[in-house]
């Protein structure tokens, strides 16, 4: 009778995948400086710690300029004296009074009083006698043709990124990308999920490294798999670890397999998984671990061998230890590698954070409308989400071409040939990704920026959160774009287009004025900023913080009998506004403002003063045609409770 172990009962390869999903193949997290990090994936959240860029930087060359100064010169052009320029990279020597101007360059900082920046072709250099026929040649002036905005051709102080938003979240894969916006944030060390180690062994005696000598006529030849596993398994995101061949010894193969899983937390075999009598792999694992599972029902690849080894003795210093996952695979190597491909490297990928991937192209259907110059090819960065069917959605994403944050939300671009002037909502297109592994976000998410939410969406599985304020949110659901919008303060669900949306919780926030510590000034609310000479630094317009603000104002000037634009003119700073929550505050404590719209929470953080003005809900609205999305069920029971989200936030409830 012959001594031959035969399969057990060949496993489907859906439980395959299932046993091997189950092993715990995490490494846990370290810390690796910024110029080893590409392809790593975040193991925490990073957020902004300073304002990029972090000075109003003229973003056209031209004239900086006090914008009330040209107000008019659409219909007649104003001619102002140029008192000196301003280059990239040096600090200005200049500053404006009005009906003053400098000459500007692109980058370079906004000299103290100027406002905005008039493009050099809307310009026309002049001479004192060219004008009224007297003058100097060195008496420099400009005629200006065109009349600016407060903060146009401007990018402000954190217009790109704001200090203390959130830059990039846990499970992030590190592209260049990443790393450029990481670089612009000063971050020189990042965390990131450890890398699985993986031992190698190529098992048989008729295996020879590559170099060594070769009798063919022996039976002998190369061992491939230990290379082509070991670059395989560099590929899923593994550490691989390759040892010496061991050939069909018992006593060798089970020294060289527990050492091995002392050291690593896969191990993998090649060859001796066979039934025959000189196949001793799965004998050892019997011994000195667990057999999960021997043979799937697959071609090819059928002699597979799932489970864990050693860790049961302890390791010898009185430590316990639970050993290493263990996968057998194929000795032919196309068998090995296909094994390896369909049911390994899925876990491998998972234990350090990756995606599967994905072909390099997908083809989805344009959200909105979106207007392109004719004459000019255009490569238009978009990003990808799912809707409820599974069915490609893409969105533009363009912050600008100086903005590093462009690519980071983006998985891709579209071609938009140079005789289009636009892609249609709805218009189906092709998007180049920007690589193989790219996947379209589990969760998007469009609105308010807030401390609590940048927790909620920790805990989530790849999320995208775009913060286009209160505002953005409600118009971006409207249009059927994301998936969830978080809007903060006051809103009307009907006459916003979103009655239909479905509401999946929220929590309140306490929101008001972040002054000095201490509160020098005496600040005790609203009124202050309208009757005292202080500086203030106020949101955006899409921001649910400036709605509640100026509900508040509305209510301060009917106190006082008056219109509110007469009240918000009275504060100084009113218009010009801040990009992220964080922003008014920060300024506030580099002693640029005496007060900033800001939340209680902020305040503390930073170590600030706080005056409160009231409290603002932030509710969480589901796009109705995605509540099955599974992402969407998770974050409705996230919502559910809050407290630890919550958890020292200061002037957060939930509700």
């Amino acid at each position: 009778m012959s001594d031959r172990t035969e399969f057990r009962d060949l496993a489907d390869p859906e439980r395959a995948r299932d046993v091997v999903a189950s092993l715990d193949l995490s490494a846990g997290s370290e810390r690796v400086p910024l110029e080893d990090a590409r392809g790593r994936v975040l193991a925490e959240r990073v957020d902004a710690t300073l304002d990029v860029p972090g000075f109003d930087r003229a973003a056209m060359d031209g004239y900086a300029v006090r914008a009330p100064d040209t107000y008019g010169a659409d219909d007649a052009p104003v001619t102002l004296p140029v008192v000196g320029s301003v280059h990239a990279g040096e600090t200005p020597d200049v500053s404006l009074d009005a009906g003053e101007i400098a000459e500007i360059s692109t980058g370079a900082v906004m000299p103290e009083g100027a406002d905005a920046v008039v493009i050099v072709e809307r310009t026309e250099e002049v001479t004192a006698e060219s004008d009224d026929g007297a003058g100097s040649d060195d008496d420099r002036r400009v005629r200006i043709e065109t009349a600016v905005t407060p903060g146009e051709n401007v990018m402000l102080a954190g217009a790109d990124i704001a200090a203390g938003e959130r830059a990039l979240g846990p499970g992030t894969s590190l592209t260049p990308r990443e790393i450029g916006l990481l670089s612009a944030l000063g971050v020189d060390e990042v965390p990131v999920r450890a890398k699985p180690r993986v031992a190698i062994v190529s098992t048989g005696d008729e295996l020879v490294r590559p170099g060594g000598d070769l009798d063919s006529r022996a039976g002998q030849i190369y061992d491939v798999n230990s290379y082509a596993i070991a670059t395989a398994v560099e590929e899923a995101g593994g550490d691989p670890v390759v040892y010496p061949h061991v050939g069909d010894d018992m006593d060798a193969m089970e020294r060289t397999l527990v050492d091995a899983a002392a050291d690593c937390d896969l191990v993998l075999t090649s060859g001796s998984t066979s039934a025959s009598t000189v196949d001793v792999v799965y004998r050892v694992i019997e011994e000195q671990g667990d057999l999960l599972l021997h043979g799937v029902a697959i071609k090819p690849g059928k002699p597979m061998l799932v489970g864990r080894i050693g860790g049961d003795e302890g390791s010898g210093d009185g430590a316990e230890s639970s050993g290493a996952a263990y996968v057998g695979l194929p000795g032919y190597p196309v068998s090995a590698l296909t094994i390896f491909r369909t049911f390994v490297a899925p876990a491998v990928r998972s234990a350090v954070g990756l995606p599967d991937p994905r072909t390099a192209r997908v083809d989805g259907s344009m959200v909105q409308r979106v207007r392109s110059e004719e004459g000019r090819r255009r490569l238009l960065a978009v990003g990808l989400v799912e809707d409820a069917a599974g069915e490609t959605l893409v969105y533009p994403v363009d912050k600008g071409s100086g903005a590093t944050t462009t690519l980071t939300a983006a998985d891709g671009v579209v071609d938009v040939p140079a005789d289009t002037n636009a892609v249609a909502s709805g218009e189906q297109v092709t998007v180049d990704l920007f690589s193989p592994d790219v996947c379209p976000p589990t969760l998007l998410g469009v609105g308010e920026d807030d401390p609590a939410l940048s927790r909620l969406l920790d805990g989530l599985d790849r999320p995208r959160y775009l913060a286009r304020g209160s505002r953005g949110g409600l118009r971006q659901l409207r249009d059927g774009l994301p998936d969830v919008a978080v809007v903060a303060g006051p809103f009307d669900a009907e006459s916003e287009g979103v009655a239909d949306a479905v509401e999946l919780g929220g929590c309140s926030r306490e929101w008001g004025l972040v002054v000095p510590d201490g509160n020098p000034a005496g600040v005790e609310g609203l009124a202050d900023l309208v009757d005292q000479d202080l500086s203030f630094v106020n949101r955006g317009t899409e921001s649910g913080l400036r709605t509640s603000l100026s509900n508040a104002l509305a209510d301060l000037a009917d106190e006082r009998g008056t219109e509110r634009r007469a009240v918000t003119d009275a504060i100084s700073g009113f218009e010009l506004a801040a990009r992220a929550f964080e922003s008014p505050a920060r300024s506030v404590a580099a002693g640029d403002a005496d007060a900033g719209l800001g939340l209680r929470a902020t305040a503390s953080k930073l170590g600030l003063g706080f005056v409160s003005v009231g409290t603002q809900s932030v509710r969480v609205l589901a796009n109705p045609d995605r509540t099955e999305k599974a992402s969407v069920s998770e974050l409705e029971e996230a919502l559910g409770d809050v407290s630890d989200v919550l958890d020292g936030l200061h002037g957060f409830e939930s509700e």
